[in-house]
Formats: structure tokens, C-alpha cells, sequence
């Protein structure tokens, strides 16, 4: 197996696309499977389609899931950061992507996404690991 991680900038959205650098991981390998893997307890990742209003959608939709408010028993952080830590319960921290020749076997409008909604933790990183077949 092979692994890296690579450093993803929260500060300006809630939502960011990582699907480049991930193609650029496996690029050249043969098949196999690429896990996508946010080591933190307040983040997710997922595969949606951007650039069609699905980013805001999507924060919209967790925004009134889990709302930003003093309902939660984890309290420290910024108002409502007990909803982050329920965040990765509806966004998985972790998906697997099969790999064929170097590609990810993606849908025409699938891109790989960082969710976060934690305000209090903008830098993120994100472990990709590529298991040949």
C-alpha cells in the first residue's frame, strides 16, 4: 500500500474538491483501490457533484441537521461545535474509489470532497492510500 496526506485549506469554504490531487496520486499506478481517509473527528469526505449548487445544498442541508446552537453535551469551541462532532456520523470520514489503469472509476459528475463545517479547525489533512490489485 501506498500513502500520503495532503494539507487542505478550510478557511474560505466548508466544502473543498480534492479531486485533482487524488487523480494526480494514483496516476500511473495499475488497478486497485483508493481509500480517501480525514483523520479528524469533525470532517468528512464525499462524492457529489460541484460547481452545480450542490456545495451549498449540501452545507444547508447539515446546517439544518445538526444546527449550531447549545443543544449539545460536547461544549467547548465556538458556539454549536458539538454539531461538528456529529458531523462524520452523516458524512463518512472515509470512501474507497476503484482504480483502473491509473483512473479513478468516477461518474461523469462525481468529484471527491472535504466536508467540514468546524469553524475553529480550517487547516485539515486528508490521507489518501492507493491498494494495488
Amino acid at each position: 500500500m501506498r500513502s500520503t496526506l495532503i494539507d487542505v485549506d478550510m478557511a474560505r469554504t466548508p466544502i473543498a474538491d480534492i479531486t485533482d490531487e487524488a487523480a494526480r496520486f494514483v496516476q500511473g499506478e495499475a488497478d486497485g483501490l483508493l481509500c480517501v481517509f480525514a483523520p479528524h473527528a469533525t470532517a468528512g469526505v464525499a462524492l457529489i457533484e460541484t460547481g452545480s449548487g450542490s456545495e451549498p445544498d449540501l452545507v444547508a442541508a447539515l446546517e439544518r441537521l445538526l444546527p449550531r446552537d447549545n443543544r449539545y453535551q460536547h461544549h467547548h469551541g465556538s458556539p454549536g461545535h458539538g454539531a461538528d462532532h456529529l458531523l462524520p456520523a452523516l458524512v463518512s470520514p472515509s470512501l474507497t474509489v476503484p482504480v483502473q489503469a491509473g483512473r479513478m472509476l468516477l461518474g461523469t459528475w462525481q468529484r471527491v470532497v472535504l466536508v467540514s463545517l468546524n469553524r475553529d479547525n480550517p487547516r485539515r489533512r486528508v490521507r489518501l492510500s492507493f491498494l494495488g490489485g
